[in-house]
């Protein structure tokens, strides 16, 4: 059924690039320009949104191992993720039961124990408490009580995403809206980590803007890569997650081959977008490569961090790592110098209060749609919440 949508969508963008037409929406839409600054809007995305849904917080190539694991932050929330002997993901609040202190330091490595540097008591890859220090002076404590706090998690198409809240109630698979089985034509569960590195960007919303508007591409980044790429976008949805790309001409040589056998590489060209904060990019310097970006709200409004992680689809050689390594540095030159410097720019200019809205026009549906979603998430309780993934349901 998703090799039957990638052909669907390539015949889509291929009668759009000979009628010379994109989609368009009904009519232009205002954003209400506070909603890019307002430090109640902004707390309401925290808790209604990035504390909700699930977020994509790891790729299978980061833990591919038995042992491997991976502690982070999101939102302000200390996460553990670890891959156990028998292969499956476990996430975890990263806090001892003991005294609270986390577990882990930041960073990915390999264990069969994670051991608490305060006062050293100890859990296994389940997140079970398996070891007390000094248990004689301690006291009695049922150890199967007192393991790790466990957090959803589920693992797709080489993708991990985790929700926040241990005792959600979300069905993470209704999130997702058949959204993994399009991207799981990438194979990333088979993919090379290269590298990651993170940045500072402006509000999280005017970051993730961005990513999904290819009409600024030749004017921004006209300097840099921008100059030949169109300006026009199709956007393809599966619940609050798109697929932005440009009407493509080329798509013309496959139409008289099989469908069956027109390449992968081309029928997932574009932009893929995962609600709220994940970009995925296509590049081909030293070989076919991805960069995922991780959006993510820093401690104020005007702030935002992205993680940016570059995979490679076969692990690289001496000459194919410095193409990446160039490719890569140019990547964050557009995105922290370009992007990210003028979101700076927008937010202190909306801050001023000059301006009541800011529009999305008709050939930006996937801004329009993302709005949309994120207030339709903010409004939505829990029951509602499935309710509205099991009505988008691809």
């Amino acid at each position: 059924m998703s090799t039957e949508q990638l052909i669907e969508m390539a015949r889509h963008n291929l009668a759009h690039s000979r009628a010379g037409t994109i989609d368009q929406t009904d009519k232009v839409l205002q954003v209400p320009a506070r909603h890019y600054y307002d430090q109640d809007r902004w707390r309401l995305e925290i808790d209604r949104v990035f504390k909700r849904v699930p977020l994509m917080l790891a790729m299978t190539s980061e833990l591919p191992k038995p042992g491997d694991y991976k502690a982070m932050e999101a939102v302000g929330f200390p996460i553990l993720l670890s891959r156990s002997d028998e292969g499956q993901v476990h996430a975890f609040v990263n806090m001892c039961s003991h005294r609270g202190s986390q577990v882990m330091l930041n960073g990915k490595g390999n264990t069969n124990r994670f051991t608490c540097p305060y006062h050293a008591w100890s859990y296994d890859q389940q997140g079970d408490l398996v070891n007390i220090y000094a248990p004689k002076d301690f006291g009695d404590v049922d150890k199967s009580c007192h393991g790790l706090t466990k957090l959803p998690v589920i693992e797709r198409a080489g993708l991990i995403w985790v929700t926040l809240n241990p005792q959600s109630t979300l069905d993470m698979n209704n999130f997702l809206c058949g959204y993994d089985a399009m991207l799981s034509h990438f194979g990333f569960e088979n993919w090379h980590f290269f590298e990651s590195r993170t940045i500072k960007g402006p509000n999280w919303k005017i970051a993730y803007d961005g990513y999904l508007d290819l009409y600024h591409l030749p004017i921004l980044h006209k300097n840099t890569f921008g100059s030949t790429m169109p300006n026009q976008a199709l956007y393809n949805s599966w619940g609050p997650h798109q697929r932005a790309s440009s009407p493509d001409p080329s798509l013309a040589k496959l139409e008289n081959d099989d469908p069956q056998t027109w390449p992968v590489d081309t029928l997932m060209n574009g932009v893929w977008t995962i609600f709220p904060h994940v970009s995925i990019a296509s590049f081909y310097g030293g070989g076919r490569s991805v960069m995922i970006s991780q959006l993510f709200p820093g401690p104020t409004p005007g702030e935002s961090y992205t993680v940016q992680n570059y995979l490679m689809a076969d692990e690289p050689d001496e000459s194919q790592k410095e193409q990446a390594r160039e490719q890569f540095k140019l990547l964050e030159y557009v995105v922290q110098e370009e992007d990210y410097a003028t979101g700076l720019r927008q937010q202190q200019a909306l801050r001023t209060g000059a301006k009541q809205h800011v529009m999305f026009g008709r050939n930006e549906g996937g801004g329009q749609r993302f709005h949309s979603w994120l207030n339709q998430i903010i409004a939505a309780d829990d029951r509602e919440l499935n309710e509205l993934f099991v009505l988008n349901l691809s």
